[in-house]
């Protein structure tokens, strides 16, 4: 074992440098120290979340996506990965409801889908963000199968059960940085439409956006967002009626941009489909998640704290570090013959997010690679096999490898690249690409993986 400084690349956490952590204390005092505020937050919330912060992320969103501000539109949640849980348990059905994921996924969601009796399938990401022939193809092949489907759960007056969930994470992907384009997105809420599906989104690294060039102006950088799926689905024609649950749900979450332990977030679909999922049997029971730290969310962006935070800290921090670590890239990787995923922004000058996403020589192995690199240099990487849909392996990534920007220090980035770069080099050199003829322990690395995100 290298006993070089360790850098992680793997985690997917913001820098502790980038916490707004003065500005939360001020948003907490601010709370705890008005009763009116405090009381609330310390009781059990209404169902569908502290109302404060629901009608401030309403105005927040209305201005930042350019749309009218709708409360009821906002359901409060305890970050994305719980509100996903919460969408299953409200909204599908074992027996009924298939999920399709865009390949590479987020693969700790799987374990979401699979906590839920629900079966994973895959979809490759394709050019334009998701394979539509392919998912057209497969949701009318379930529909001819499955038509006298039977129900597990019984009807109740405030959900229904979507045939089938789609789950991406459109802008700035996790882990490909890929951004779905504009007639992809429009196309596939037709489609969810059609088959009455459920697209649920991830949109937790819209507002981490930069440019990657100097000619890009900030008001372009503004003029660049590309509706969510759940703007097309309110607002493309037939429109829904308005006691519609949708096609589309947009799952928010404060945890990059203000930190992972506030542990809160937010939904937003129809009227209809938000108070469905407020009737979630957990926040029935339990009050509406994350009140406490609600209450400090609602003051934090009232006072427009929040916002400025990431315009004036969060943006250009992860537009330096984005640089330092493709420069490296370009300079010590692509020599090698390692490329780096397209991640298509309708032509714009932008980028976002925490993650890069590398393809390495057809004959590598990436398993290979990301063992030997923390074996050799303690440097942990994420292979690309990480990111398949569990129980399918119609989609793999064998050689593909996904950097994050987000959590090292500036200074470790480039050393990192270099590190990288050595390993590639040496099993190229080598010409030993496969991990079971250098009989390398892969253990070392699978116990990395539980501080994964």
């Amino acid at each position: 074992m290298s006993t070089k400084k360790s850098i992680n690349l793997l985690r997917g956490w913001p820098n502790p440098a980038l916490l707004p952590t003065p500005a939360i204390l001020r948003a907490a005092q601010s709370a705890l120290s008005d009763p009116s505020i405090s009381t609330p937050g310390l009781l059990y919330g209404p169902d569908p979340g502290y109302q404060p912060l629901r009608e401030e992320i309403a105005k927040w969103l209305g201005g930042f996506y350019v749309g009218d501000p709708d409360a009821n539109r906002i359901c409060i949640t305890g970050g994305a990965s719980q509100n996903l849980a919460c969408v299953l348990q409200v909204y599908t059905d074992p027996l009924k409801t298939k999920v399709w994921m865009v390949a590479p996924c987020y693969f700790l969601a799987c374990r979401i889908f699979e906590d839920a009796g629900l079966k994973t399938r895959a979809v490759e990401e394709g050019s334009g963000g998701i394979d539509l022939a392919t998912l057209e193809r497969e949701l009318e092949k379930a529909s001819r199968e499955d038509r006298d489907s039977k129900k597990l759960k019984r009807s109740t007056p405030w959900s229904k059960i979507y045939s089938n969930i789609i789950y991406c994470v459109p802008t700035f992907s996790n882990p490909s940085g890929k951004t779905m384009s504009l007639s992809t997105r429009e196309s596939l809420v037709r489609l969810a439409r059609k088959h009455d599906a459920l697209i649920v989104t991830d949109d937790v690294y819209d507002f981490l956006q930069f440019p990657t060039s100097s000619r890009t102006s900030n008001e372009s950088l503004s003029n660049s967002l590309l509706p969510r799926l759940v703007d097309l689905d309110r607002t493309l024609q037939p429109l829904p009626s308005e006691d519609s649950f949708g096609n589309a749900m947009s799952n928010g979450s404060f945890s990059k941009i203000a930190g992972p332990g506030v542990r809160t977030g937010w939904s937003e679909a129809t009227p209809r489909f938000t108070y469905g999922l407020s009737q979630c049997g957990s926040s029935r029971s339990g009050g509406a998640p994350s009140q406490l730290a609600a209450t400090m969310m609602a003051e934090l962006l009232k006072s427009e704290e929040l916002q400025t935070h990431i315009e004036k800290t969060l943006r250009p921090a992860y537009k330096k570090r984005y640089e330092i670590m493709i420069e490296a890239i370009k300079k010590y990787l692509v020599p090698l013959g390692v490329k780096v995923g397209e991640v298509s922004f309708e032509g714009k000058a932008v980028f976002g997010g925490y993650f890069i996403w590398l393809e390495l020589p057809q004959q590598a192995s990436a398993e290979l690679v990301a063992t030997r690199a923390k074996q050799d240099e303690n440097l942990i990487v994420a292979p690309g096999h990480i990111f398949e849909v569990s129980n399918d392996a119609s989609v793999q990534f064998p050689n593909s490898l996904r950097l994050c920007f987000a959590w090292e220090e500036e200074s470790d980035l480039e050393e990192a690249v270099l590190r990288l770069a050595r390993i590639v080099k040496d099993l190229g050199d080598g010409a030993a690409f496969s991990s079971k003829e250098r009989g390398i322990d892969q253990q070392p690395l699978k116990q990395d993986l539980g501080e994964f995100q």
